[in-house]
């Protein structure tokens, strides 16, 4: 197994900062990394996500948990589990805000290779925790 990681402390509710990360439509606004995202985050629905990291390629994702506002997990791959690339998001409350958390992790008998053609996504998730951290603030300072 590899993985990615990365996590902010947002200082607004689970609630707030739940409400920008399943508003995927207004990721780009927010998330320099995230060039666009089609679809609907809910249980069972399918996104297509496009981003800077890997140019002119979507990768579909299926949403397999939306347990509002702790936790959401899309997953996608390859057929027959050759390839599995499972993110999950959590928000967990805390004295004056949430901590917000992303872990990407890779499966497979192709994860080998493939990992070794895949760009380097830390920066990317490093940028997503603190873009949703400052949009949620902004829109709980905007919004109250």
């Amino acid at each position: 197994m590899r993985f990615y990681e990365a996590e902010s402390t947002v200082a607004a509710s689970p609630g707030a900062v739940w409400s920008v990360l399943v508003d995927a439509g207004s990721w780009p606004a927010w998330d320099s990394g995230v060039t666009g995202v089609e679809g609907t985050i809910a249980l069972g629905n399918t996104l297509t996500i496009r981003s800077s990291a890997a140019p002119g390629r979507s990768v579909p994702v299926k949403v397999t948990t939306f347990d509002a506002p702790r936790r959401l997990v899309f997953t996608g791959g390859m057929p027959l589990g050759l390839f599995r690339g499972v993110r999950t998001y959590t928000l967990t409350a805390q004295a004056g805000g949430t901590v917000f958390r992303m872990r990407e992790e890779y499966t497979g008998a192709m994860l080998g290779m493939i990992w070794r053609s895949m760009p380097d996504l830390q920066p990317s998730f490093d940028r997503f925790a603190a873009g949703i951290a400052a949009r949620a603030e902004s829109e709980t300072t905007i919004g109250g």
